[in-house]
């Protein structure tokens, strides 16, 4: 993942191991890692369904674009 200063919008591809929290196919907001630390343990920091914010495995996840109305919705929502 690349490095972001903002919040930037992932999917889930895999959430073995995981299945409780997180859902596959479901849009998740990644908040940039204050240390880095994460990113290099291969590690994303994600808000998942608890509304708290965890650290997963990169490899779980794909970032995503979408249109800039689209992304305000979903970050409000």
């Amino acid at each position: 993942m690349a490095k972001t200063q903002a919040e930037q919008l992932v999917v889930c591809i895999d959430n073995e191991g995981y299945e409780t929290s997180l859902e596959k196919r479901k849009i998740y907001v990644a908040l940039p890692d204050a240390e880095a630390e994460a990113e290099q343990h291969g590690l994303i920091r994600i808000v998942d369904e608890s509304a708290e914010d965890y650290l997963y495995p990169a490899t779980s996840f794909r970032p995503i674009e979408l249109p800039q109305a689209v992304k305000k919705a979903v970050l409000a929502g």
